[in-house]
């Protein structure tokens, strides 16, 4: 191992051009590399005339939805869960409207069938989340485990609700205390209450939209959308808390048998389940894992939605978050990185900013070759 840089020359720039073009104000960035943390930054601002520090807490959107996936592949190991459990032996009600054959892999895999419903989070409850989902009947022509399609918040409320029945206790206190404690995640949370959303005040920092005006404000660290979790897509915290959640995986991966799952269990989960499959919803081929977003170089590193960067090793896995974030493990480069904008600029100018990130990364550290 070298030394890392003193200046993040080349990832500045693409965060400075970023800033530059109106895309975000502000960007964490956290980067641990053969098991030393090399950066733990905050570039820009939380907002105009406020600096963005390490210490602010961001949405991370669905690059969440790894934490979801380690608790059910924990009970998995534990024998209370099966992959290919059909979802209706944990939950009856969801046996309605053909959805019988629906397996826990299939939700994790992203080919439930489901990308249609309309879950009405977070206006709606909990209950009134689950049985619309439940009601609901597969989108028109999909076969449940061939049809692939990313689903954005759907599945992952049933995935919730399989954690709590299992557990008898909520979703947040489950996250809380099975996944974020033993990896050292001292601050993300799945969700917040009034009181903690008031004892962090300015420290949750705003997500901003690109929109012909400029970036517009997005009241997304107010109630409802802070207190209720979507399993999928509502985690937040500072973005080092996602690198901690990776690092615990890079531990298990290496055979240290760590507090959060098994190595077999994190090679299973980090293994391309489901290959060369064309998303409906990505509208390109993407490899999946069960819950992880696995390298899809291999059609098209220019193109891929969400990806790693053409430097990426085959087996990186991770996942992003909406316009904004993303949390990967490159264990050939034994790199780990997470990182969060404060802007949304819309798909296109996401992931070529994503791909631009990663790749300035990977050649700022000299892990080009």
């Amino acid at each position: 191992m070298t030394s890392p840089p003193s200046d993040w020359s080349r990832t500045q720039l693409v965060f400075q051009s970023g800033r530059e073009r109106g895309l975000h104000y502000g960007l964490q960035l956290w980067i641990a590399w053969s098991g030393h943390i090399v950066a733990d930054l905050a570039w820009g601002e939380a907002g105009p005339g406020q600096p963005l520090t390490t210490n602010h807490w961001l949405p991370w959107l669905s690059a969440g939805k790894p934490i979801t996936a380690v608790a059910v592949a924990q009970r998995v190991e534990q024998g209370r869960l099966a992959w290919d459990d059909p979802v209706a032996v944990h939950l009856p009600e969801f046996h309605a409207a053909g959805k019988s054959g629906v397996t826990i892999r299939h939700l994790l895999t992203h080919t439930a069938g489901l990308r249609q419903v309309e879950t009405g989070w977070p206006a709606c409850t909990w209950e009134e989340t689950l049985r619309r989902i439940c009601a609901a009947p597969l989108d028109a022509a999909a076969i449940p485990g061939q049809t692939a399609g990313y689903h954005v918040a759907s599945t992952w409320f049933l995935l919730g609700e399989i954690l709590q029945r299992c557990d008898q206790r909520p979703i947040a206190e489950i996250l809380a205390d099975t996944i974020c404690t033993p990896c050292g995640m001292t601050e993300a949370r799945v969700s917040l209450s009034l009181e903690e959303s008031a004892h962090l005040g300015p420290l949750l920092a705003p997500m901003y939209e690109r929109s012909p005006e400029g970036l517009k404000w997005l009241d997304w660290q107010q109630p409802p959308r802070i207190s209720r979790p979507s399993p999928g897509s509502s985690f937040r915290g500072p973005i080092r808390d996602l690198g901690r959640f990776y690092q615990l995986l890079r531990q298990a991966g290496q055979g240290v048998h760590g507090r959060v799952l098994q190595p077999a269990t994190v090679a299973e989960i980090t293994r391309r389940q489901r290959i060369g499959q064309f998303d409906l919803t990505f509208q390109h081929k993407v490899d999946f894992g069960l819950g992880f977003v696995i390298d899809s170089n291999a059609y098209g590193a220019a193109t891929v939605p969400y990806g790693y960067g053409k430097y990426a090793s085959p087996e990186t896995f991770g996942h992003g978050g909406a316009q904004s974030s993303q949390g990967y493990y490159d264990p050939q480069r034994d790199l780990i990185v997470a990182y969060v904008f404060n802007g949304r600029p819309g798909e296109p100018q996401h992931n070529r900013r994503c791909r631009q990130l990663n790749e300035a990364i990977y050649e700022d550290l000299g892990l080009t070759s």
